[in-house]
């Protein structure tokens, strides 16, 4: 982030800012009209730039725009630059002398300031943008976008921009998981027919649920009971419906794995899983080799993206063994073909018989 605004402040001087710094060719009164105007300009666009320069990266870490940023480094910018760093340089210098508390003082005004003008732009109306999240590819093109807008002097630049723009349409298409599975196996988040998240989980990891549901741009916190609605629980394991009503079952103990093999399209465990389980399956044995997934359904099935996804093999983390075993999709098994019944209709059978 700190590359991209230094990029965006530098093509920002090359195109045009030093008009800024012209001492203007006006009488007495003109120049004290004007003084402090240039730099309360130059502030506005160094904030609004560098902004927009890094907006593309804080979506797509933090799943947030903030569209008040301006505001908020125009207000507490002044006052960090001529008495809160200041404050605190000259308290470093006096510490040794024991004459610093004054300066601590000052710098603890500045900051209040900032914490004042903070609180005052978040309880702004649309403060606060939230971004589902949108992958990698969006992010690199909006990247390369930013570097050609940056570096290029010709009106070639202007080719970044309709990569930029590129990039935000992408990103804003992605569709997002409809199923969520927590590396630990006990917790799950499934989309349900309201386009919503809906959460089984037997353990409490918030922080867990708090980034699946800033991911998704959801502004529900972790204790919205209504993240439970249209889940059915008992001491065996949870089951909730998809979208198109078929069932996702978080089975916590064996004696639930016969049931829910037979009820639901996708069982989630944290157990080993019977060979012979007619649901697709996420057990112990792939959530250890490809840990955390999420679920993209595609017709009956799902596509699968792993944290570790199939051969991935990095220094800090080797490939384990068999770990290449698992398929990038869940697909329903085919069913087995049942025995053919030998017994003769009753309306086929003879008096003799």
């Amino acid at each position: 982030m700190s590359f991209a605004a230094t990029l965006g402040l530098v093509a920002l001087v090359q195109i045009g800012m030093p008009n800024l710094f012209a001492s203007p060719d006006h009488s007495a009164t003109a120049r004290v009209a004007m003084w402090g105007g240039r730099e309360i300009a130059m502030l506005f666009l160094a904030s609004l730039i560098a902004g927009l320069a890094t907006t593309p990266y804080a979506a797509f870490h933090f799943h947030r725009v903030t569209p008040y940023g301006v505001l908020a480094n125009l207000g507490a910018m002044p006052v960090v630059s001529a008495l809160v760093m200041p404050a605190g340089l000259l308290g470093l210098l006096a510490a040794p002398f024991g004459l610093d508390g004054v300066f601590w003082w000052l710098m603890g005004i500045g900051i209040d300031w900032m914490v004042v003008v903070s609180r005052w732009v978040a309880a702004l109306p649309g403060a606060v943008g939230r971004i589902p999240a949108f992958g990698i590819a969006p992010l690199i093109a909006a990247s390369l976008g930013i570097i050609v807008m940056g570096l290029l002097r010709t009106p070639l630049r202007w080719g970044g921009a309709v990569m930029l723009l590129a990039a935000i349409a992408w990103g804003l298409s992605v569709r997002q998981p409809d199923i969520l599975i927590a590396g630990d196996g006990e917790s799950v988040a499934v989309r349900g027919g309201d386009g919503r998240l809906h959460l089984i989980r037997t353990g409490k990891d918030n922080f867990l649920l708090k980034e699946w549901l800033s991911a998704d741009a959801d502004p529900r916190d972790a204790g919205n009971g209504a993240l439970a609605s249209g889940i059915s629980c008992d001491e065996s394991g949870c089951v909730t419906p998809l979208a198109d009503g078929r069932l996702v079952a978080l089975a916590s103990r064996i004696d639930a794995l016969a049931d829910d093999c037979s009820r639901a399209a996708l069982v989630v465990t944290s157990r080993s899983a019977p060979p012979d389980c007619a649901a697709m399956v996420v057990d112990r044995q792939r959530l250890i080799r490809q840990g955390a997934l999420a679920l993209t359904q595609h017709g009956e099935g799902f596509s699968v993206q792993a944290v570790r996804a199939r051969g991935t093999n990095r220094p800090w983390s080797p490939a384990a063994a068999g770990e290449g075993d698992f398929e990038g999709a869940l697909m329903p098994r085919a069913a087995a073909p049942r025995s053919k019944d030998a017994t003769p209709a009753e309306a086929d059978l003879q008096a003799e018989d």
